[in-house]
This record gives structure tokens, C-alpha cells and sequence, in this order.
């Protein structure tokens, strides 16, 4: 699903022939779409855990670990999370521009990522507890959860979600640019950087997230 602003845009046909120094006036209306949300991610993920009980110690100076029987536990949990990109040109300025005669090239500011909540279907939830097990307390089954949501948030450079942005935002401005005079062959949108998976982590508003149970 994407999710698609609309920027205020000054169209003067009498622009389009030869680009003129608009920088100012394009900065200007780049700034008017504020907040632009790009694109949605739905992530459907199952976390599973299993741990079994051993006997360990040391015999005639040797250690050993033993599997005891029936002490085994497994857990899967089904998780379900909404992610969005959006990016944010209340601070776009001259600097995020780049002419070169009749080229150009827009410099997105850095993609916000927001965790708009996450879901688990407790009614799918499947565990197996042996009877010499005491089952899952709700803080093992809260760090599996967590655990859920770091592996999602580490998969994010292959899910796309980054380049959509960048390539949804594009078909914002490029018509908007060749309003002012360039041909779409001279406009390029682009990010500052390739982003890894440790900066995906820091571009995630955090203060977002939430677990939301399953009806």
C-alpha cells in the first residue's frame, strides 16, 4: 500500500522550454509538502523459541551435560507489524539541491521509519511444555516478542521498504521540477547515502511502537 501527498505546485507554462535559476522558488515548494508518507510495509512473522532442561556438573574431575528427559519446552508465536516510511522536508533547503547546467539533483532528506504497532494473534500462539516445565512466564514470552521486532527491523534493508521511499517521493517532485523547465532525464532524486542496517535502526522512531493483542 502507498501512501501519496500531494505538494502545492505553481505551474507556469512558460517555464518549461529552458530551466531558469528556480532554486529558491523550487525549495520553496518541495518544503510545502511537509510530511510526505511514501510507503507500507504489513511483515508477518512466526518467532519461535526452544529451550530443554539439562543436568550439568562434573564427575572425577570431568564435566558433563545431560539432556533430561522430558524437559523440553517450544513456543511459536505469530507476529503481525505495520511499518510506514515517510520523509520529512520541513528543514529541505538550497543545500539538498544540485544543479549542473540543465541537470539537477534533488538530495531527499534522511526517510523517517515508523513502527505504527504490532500484533500478536495470541489465539495462534502454539507451545509445547513438558510436565516437569513451569510454562512461559509473560517476561520470557515479552523478550520473545522483542526479539521479534529486532529481526523485523534487521530485515528492513532487504524488504525494499528504503528504495520505495525514495522512488515514491520522486514521482512527487519530478513532475513538479519539470514544471520549471528540466527534462525528466535531467532530474535524479536521491538519498545522501546507501543505508545499512544499522542506520535503518537509528531512523526508526521507536517511541511509536507498541504490541497490540489480537481480538
Amino acid at each position: 500500500m502507498v501512501f501519496l501527498c500531494s505538494c502545492s505546485e505553481n505551474k507556469n507554462e512558460n517555464t518549461k522550454d529552458v530551466p531558469i535559476d528556480t532554486i529558491p522558488m523550487l525549495v520553496t515548494q518541495i518544503q510545502k509538502c511537509s510530511r510526505l508518507y511514501t510507503t507500507e510495509i504489513h511483515v508477518h512473522k512466526i518467532i519461535t523459541h526452544s529451550d530443554q532442561m539439562k543436568l550439568e556438573g562434573s564427575f572425577m574431575k570431568k564435566d558433563f551435560r545431560i539432556d533430561l528427559p522430558l524437559g523440553d519446552r517450544r513456543i511459536a508465536i505469530p507476529l503481525d507489524a505495520t511499518m510506514k516510511a515517510y520523509i520529512d522536508f520541513q528543514d529541505f533547503n538550497e543545500k539538498n539541491v544540485r544543479r549542473q547546467g540543465n541537470k539537477i539533483t534533488i538530495i531527499l532528506p534522511d526517510p523517517r521509519i515508523v513502527l505504527t504497532g504490532t500484533k500478536i494473534n495470541h489465539k495462534e500462539v502454539k507451545q509445547y511444555v513438558a510436565l516437569t516445565r513451569s510454562n512461559f512466564s509473560d517476561a520470557e514470552l515479552s523478550n520473545y516478542e522483542q526479539q521479534g521486532r529486532a529481526s523485523i527491523i534487521q530485515s528492513l534493508p532487504q524488504s525494499g521498504l528504503i528504495e520505495n521511499a525514495r522512488r515514491n517521493a520522486a514521482s512527487i517532485l519530478i513532475p513538479m521540477i519539470q514544471d520549471m523547465g528540466y527534462a525528466e532525464g535531467d532530474i535524479t532524486i536521491t538519498f545522501r547515502k546507501e543505508f545499512t542496517t544499522k542506520d535503518i535502526g537509528n531512523l526508526i522512531e521507536k517511541s511509536i511502537e507498541r504490541v497490540t493483542p489480537s481480538s
